[in-house]
């Protein structure tokens, strides 16, 4: 079950629920549900990287784990993977499925001012929707001439 804790009936709910398991000796799991990622954001983040790799005529899986992930937000996708048997630690990178709507919007701004500053390519923002359209149209473009 799913709780909202800011809505005083659902957490006296949800304190009761859990009262409830713990007298009965039950194994269960409690953890926070984080808001998902809309798939807009999805849409909007292939799009950038896209024009970006385009524009620096790298491949875009490339540009997404070294300029994104690794460059610009290692605090943000960056973990350690110890092995279990070994005991070796290694440096491990998130997948961007992994994040909620904040922190995905908080990787994005940065790779877009990024962008702009170090590699001196302008990415729009997500509600500049002229600028995104024709960014689609070129984006569509390159693929038919690849292909």
């Amino acid at each position: 079950m799913i709780f909202d804790t800011s809505i005083p009936f659902e957490n006296q709910q949800a304190a009761e629920r859990f009262l409830w398991l713990q007298n009965k000796g039950k194994v269960i799991e409690l953890k926070e549900v984080r808001p998902k990622r809309s798939i807009s954001q999805n849409s909007y983040l292939h799009l950038v990287l896209t024009w970006f790799a385009i524009n620096y005529g790298e491949r875009m899986d490339y540009v997404k784990q070294v300029f994104f992930k690794q460059v610009v937000n290692p605090e943000i996708f960056r973990t350690e993977f110890v092995n279990q048997k070994t005991g070796e630690i290694r440096e491990d990178w998130k997948s961007t499925a992994e994040l909620d709507t904040k922190e995905m919007t908080t990787a994005i701004d940065r790779f877009r001012s990024w962008s702009a500053k170090e590699a001196g390519i302008f990415l729009p923002e997500p509600s500049d929707m002229v600028a995104i359209n024709h960014i689609e149209k070129e984006i569509k473009k390159q693929e038919t001439q690849t292909f």
